[in-house]
């Protein structure tokens, strides 16, 4: 598979995906974990690029301020969409990551869905619809050539 980036709200089920890809032997970095993201909510560009540069068939997850600065380095960006009822019912129920637990975190993604998810839209070369499920959305990411 080439480097693909997944990208979406909190809640599209961009983790549950990635576990999926990783599941099925694929290389995956989570970038939500591991101090991959700076202060800021930006990558370290330093560590993305070297991982780039590394691998030519990683699956890449996150949704971060210069995210936009590696899209020519990835063979597609994959934005996982949902309604935001769709993001808030599940962020609320998450118990694997604490975002969106309070109001002020769920008025936050309500904003982040009408401000940024439409940059992601325009960034991106592929669409999958985040209510799929899993196996469905990971046969979809498979078969990106």
């Amino acid at each position: 598979m080439p480097r693909v980036l997944i990208t979406g709200m909190s809640g599209a089920g961009k983790s549950t995906l990635l576990a999926e890809l990783e599941r099925r032997g694929h290389l995956t970095v989570d970038t939500d974990y591991g101090d991959w993201e700076l202060p800021g909510s930006v990558w370290d560009e330093r560590r993305m690029s070297a991982l780039l540069a590394e691998n030519v068939d990683v699956v890449v997850s996150g949704t971060v301020e210069n995210q936009g600065q590696f899209y020519d380095r990835f063979e597609h960006v994959v934005l996982l969409s949902a309604p935001v009822d769709v993001l808030i019912r599940r962020i609320t129920a998450r118990t694997n990551n604490p975002y969106g637990h309070t109001g002020d975190q769920q008025t936050e993604v309500r904003r982040y869905v009408r401000d940024v998810e439409p940059l992601l839209r325009r960034g991106a070369t592929t669409e999958l619809d985040g209510r799929l499920p899993v196996a469905a959305l990971a046969d979809a990411v498979e078969e990106l050539e």
